[in-house]
This record gives structure tokens, sequence and C-alpha cells, in this order.
């Protein structure tokens, strides 16, 4: 029997007689949907805010808490580093079915250090103005994928601050810097065209510095706007204030940052393919804890969905939250979508299975995510016999009939659970690593295959890997 690799806690979702978790790469499996749906879940927390609740918290005045935060790759990356200069992070007893809470005491902070980034945006573009802070040289690097990320907005704006940055030139991972303590502040001028996250990781440490920051983005569009608006609302939450005068400016005082007691929302990107799971076989998933009003670009899931053919209703069950319910007959309506974000690759998967065309715009950004998601999804559909074509900004998707083969995961989460949402339609999909979910989400597959979904074992295998 083929293992695949999975670093979440064990499960079997073959049965009793046959253990399918291991460390060893190989491909999983995508189950068919045995029919309609009835499933209902709650998901972990938000990757996206947990780790920016974790800077704030450990450049803040005073400690802090972090409530039912996410437990995962990004966010153990995010965990070691802030300890590597000097913050204390520990485990606390909570309610959270999936993880600790976490109690984070700010303390001085200290050079002489390495920063292991994986692959993780948030972690290669948040940390370094944090280690500007400290004294002493700090290093970063991260997984081979990681070194072809963008990198070069956070290099030159930290040395436009007057932070020692040595990166030979290349403007990308591996690269380390000299703290001195302290970082002067002042106005700057970035392009971040490549990714929100410059201008996020910029911000979040900018009260900190001497003379606060202004901060002017001078590239040709912004993408993930709504990620810039969530690191301006977790700041408001801590006391700080942050201006923007006219579009794609930003200027945040200098200032204390307060310690806070924070409930983090259960991460709604991840909540996507499990809700799309009911357009594609049909019934309804409920996702609980769902936030009445968020920053987190994922709740878009629940008109892109409707657009794409699905019921959506949202029943409020008290302090803010609700059950967000996903009904779909198993028929997918093709649609046109601008700046799909990190959602795109669901909806991809989606309209690889609807009935008419859907065009994806405003995404070029994702080139330069976790892999290049717009080849990897056009190369990876397009091999199992769909017809995708990929545009200067975005995707072009025809419905085909699509056939069984290995689904590359190119290191991506994303790109995994796109290869298992189509595999409920299509017999035979093999995701070549399913474990790559772990990124963000560790119990993906207990999730999918376990009694959550009421999904099994394929009992096709075209490639006879199993």
């Amino acid at each position: 029997m083929q293992v695949f690799k999975y670093s979440g806690p064990e499960f079997n979702p073959f049965g009793d007689d046959e253990l399918v978790v291991d460390d060893t790469p190989g491909p999983w499996p995508a189950p068919l949907a045995p029919g309609p749906l009835s499933a209902r879940l709650s998901l972990p927390g938000s990757k996206s805010l947990t780790n920016r609740e974790l800077v704030l918290s450990a450049i803040a005045d005073g400690p802090s808490t972090l409530r039912a935060p996410l437990h995962s790759r990004d966010t153990a990356l995010m965990i070691e580093a802030l300890r590597a200069i000097g913050t204390v992070i520990e485990e606390l007893p909570g309610d959270n079915a999936y993880g600790a809470d976490l109690r984070i005491t700010p303390a001085e902070l200290a050079g002489g250090t390495s920063i292991d980034c994986g692959l993780a945006g948030t972690v290669m573009r948040f940390l370094p103005p944090v280690a500007a802070l400290a004294l002493g040289p700090v290093a970063f690097d991260g997984d081979a994928a990681a070194r072809k990320r963008p990198m070069r907005a956070t290099i030159d704006s930290l040395r436009a601050l007057g932070v020692d940055v040595n990166d030979d030139g290349r403007g990308r991972l591996p690269f380390s810097l000299y703290g001195t303590g302290s970082v002067r502040g002042g106005e700057i001028a970035i392009d971040a065209s490549a990714s929100s996250q410059f201008v996020s990781g910029l911000l979040l440490v900018g009260a900190r510095f001497e003379n606060g920051l202004t901060l002017r983005h001078t590239g040709d569009g912004l993408p993930s706007l709504e990620h810039i608006e969530m690191t301006i609302a977790t700041l408001a939450r801590r006391g700080v204030t942050v201006q923007s005068p006219e579009p794609g400016v930003w200027v945040v005082p200098p200032g204390p940052i307060s310690g806070a007691d924070i409930a983090i929302e259960p991460d709604l990107s991840n909540a996507g393919p499990f809700l799309g799971a009911a357009l594609v076989a049909g019934g309804s998933v409920t996702v609980t804890g769902w936030p009445k009003e968020t920053t987190q670009v994922g709740a878009r899931m629940a008109t892109i969905l409707a657009d794409m053919g699905a019921v959506v209703r949202f029943d409020e069950t008290g302090g803010g939250l609700g059950d967000l319910t996903v009904t779909g007959s198993g028929a997918i309506q093709g649609i046109h979508l601008d700046n799909a974000s990190e959602l795109a690759p669901t909806v991809t998967a989606l309209a690889a299975l609807a009935d008419g065309e859907t065009v994806l715009t405003g995404i070029a950004h994702l080139r330069g995510h976790e892999t290049d998601r717009l080849a990897a999804l056009s190369a990876e559909i397009n091999a199992i016999g769909g017809d995708v074509t990929e545009t200067e900004d975005g995707l072009v998707i025809h419905p085909k009939p699509m056939h069984g083969g290995l689904w590359h995961s190119y290191e991506d989460h994303r790109m995994a659970t796109a290869g298992a949402l189509i595999g409920l339609a299509v017999p035979g999909i093999l995701v070549d690593d399913i474990g790559t979910t772990a990124k963000t989400l560790p119990q993906f597959v207990e999730l999918w295959m376990g009694p959550t979904l009421g999904l099994s074992k394929p009992s096709v295998d075209p490639l006879g890997l199993l």
C-alpha cells in the first residue's frame, strides 16, 4: 500500500486494518463524492490573523494572549522566528479543539541568530522589519522555493530606513541584516505591486520606529488590499491608528502598541474547498463560527459561490458569529471575477467543473506566491484533459471532460486542495503531496476524508500507485 506525507495527528480514513499516515512522500488518492453531502464542521484559526497578532504581541508594551490561534507550519515558523530574537511564547490550555492558546511576553530583541522562513510569505516579509529592532545580526533563509519569491521591496525599504542589509544584490532570500536596536523611520516609497505583504510588514512595525512611518506605494497596482485592511484593523485593536490621506499612502505615528487578549477567527480561505464541495457534489456544507464582520478575503467565498449557483445562508448564533451554509445541486455556473486573490485556486477548480466559461482577472501577483499559481493551475488542469489558458493577469477556463492522473501540488497548499476538490468529481486524481496542506491546515486530510464529509477511499487507481 502507498503511504502519503501528512504531518497532522494520526488518522486512518481507509479502515482500521490499514495505516495511511506516514512521513514518506507519495501520491494521495483524492476521494470521489459518494453523493450529495450533508456536513457541518469547524475550522482552525486564520493564518493571516495569527501571524499578524504574533508580530504585534512580540513588539507590544505588555503581554498578550491569543485564543484559538492556528497551529500550522506557517505559524510554527513565525513562533520560532520570534523566539529566536528573544520573544517569550508559551502555550496555555484553552477550549480550542485544534491546539493550545498562546501567551506572548515581549522582551528585549537580540540578534546573533538565523531565521527559517520556510515558504511562509508572512515570515519572510513581516519578520525583517521586526528583526531590524533587535541588536545584532539576523540571517534569513527558507525553502528552495522561497528563494524564488519576490523580496526586493522589503530589502530596499529596510535600506531606505537606514538598516544595513546584505543580499549580494539578489533581491531575494537568503539575506542578512544588522540591527542596532532601533530604526529611525520616516517617509519611504516602495513598489508593492508584487505583494501587499510588503506594505503590511512595514505597517505592523511602523509605530515602533523612532519617527513612525509614512509609506507610499509607487507601483501601478496593489493586490490584495483586503489584507492591508486586515493589518490596519489589527493595529487599531491595539491602539495604533493608521491614516491613509490618499490611496496608496499610509501614515503610522510613533507610539506604543498595546498588549491584548485576542480571539482568532477561523480561516475563511481554508473554508473555501469545503464549501465548494457542496457545489461539486450537491447537498449542503456548513462552517460554524463564521464571523458576521471580518477583514478576511475568504469571506468573499460566500458571494462567489452564490454567483456560481449555490444557495448561501448565514444563521447568526451570537457574539458576532454564525453558521454559513452552502447548498449546491451539483451544477456549477461559470463566472467572470476580478481579483479573486488567494481564492483563485479554489475558484479555478470549481470552474473546471462548471457548465460555462470562467474568466479570472486581476491576479497576476499570484505568480509570486508559493508557486506561480497561474502556470501551475493551467498545467495541472490541462494535463488531465481540461482547458485553461493563461492571460497577462489571470486565467480563462473552458470546462471539458477530465480524467484521472497525477496532480502536482508544487509545495503549495492551495494547489493541493484544488486537486482534492476536482477529485470529488473526477475519478483517479492523485495529489502528489497532500502533506503540503500542513502549511495552513494540518487537519485537511482528517476533515476531508473523515466523518465530516463522509468521503472514503476511491476505487480507481489509473497509475497503479496504490
